[in-house]
């Protein structure tokens, strides 16, 4: 059937609003974001820099100096607070950069100099910090008693271990240097309860097992107890 140029029946509309629908939701799973899950402990083992900090203020900067690199990166100055991990190759850090755009896993934070973070990521050749959605960043307030404390040596004790995520029974052991991570499975998210008070630790004889932290202190001393 003839159809005049200027209308459109329909049914003819509402499958090709279906079909731009559906190409839209495509193109942002294509330039979305994608990390693979992992355990806190993980996160902290594989980064270069773990540091406690506020952040001052935010700046569009240009990713690199090539004229022709349209790429933008987010310069957040940071107010340090306390490093965890890194000494040997920064001793202060006052900028950390991030991707401006999110589907290049960019990581947006509150440059309030009010809230504090705990950031992870890794030590370019030029001795820039560069953040991501990928990496462990959490506000300071949302990380357990067991994890701050965690961030101190106990994590880090556990680097050679190996912590496989439970998606689906079975789900067994297949290295003796190995942990289950089984929050997904029992509690259908992936930090719950293990990965807020657990730390994978390397025994004596080689293989690896689930450590808790001591029990949480009364509310009056948690800033004592805090690293």
């Amino acid at each position: 059937l003839p159809i005049v140029q200027g209308s459109m029946n329909p049914v003819h509309s509402t499958l090709l609003s279906s079909v731009l629908l559906f190409t839209l939701r495509i193109q942002e799973l294509v330039e979305a974001c994608s990390c693979a899950p992992a355990h806190p402990q993980q996160l902290i083992c594989d980064s270069a820099l773990v540091i406690r900090a506020k952040i001052s203020s935010e700046k569009v900067v240009p990713a690199s100096d090539d004229p022709l690199d349209t790429h933008k990166m987010i310069r957040y100055e940071i107010k340090q607070i306390k490093m965890f991990k890194g000494f040997e190759k920064l001793n202060d850090v006052q900028y950390v950069y991030t991707p401006f755009d999110s589907s290049l896993c960019g990581v947006k934070l509150e440059a309030n100099n009010k809230k504090q973070y705990l950031l992870t990521g890794q030590i370019l050749n030029d001795g820039k910090v560069l953040i991501h959605l990928c990496n462990y960043i959490e506000p300071w307030d949302d990380l357990s008693l067991s994890q701050k404390k965690s961030l101190n040596q106990r994590y880090q004790m556990g680097c050679g271990c190996k912590i496989t995520t439970c998606y689906m029974v079975p789900c067994s052991i297949t290295t003796p240097n190995e942990c289950l991570w089984t929050d997904w499975l029992i509690e259908r998210k992936l930090y719950g309860h293990q990965a807020k008070h657990y730390a994978c630790i390397k025994r004596s004889d080689g293989t690896c097992s689930w450590y808790r932290g001591g029990p949480p202190p009364e509310k009056v001393f948690t800033d004592i107890s805090e690293p």
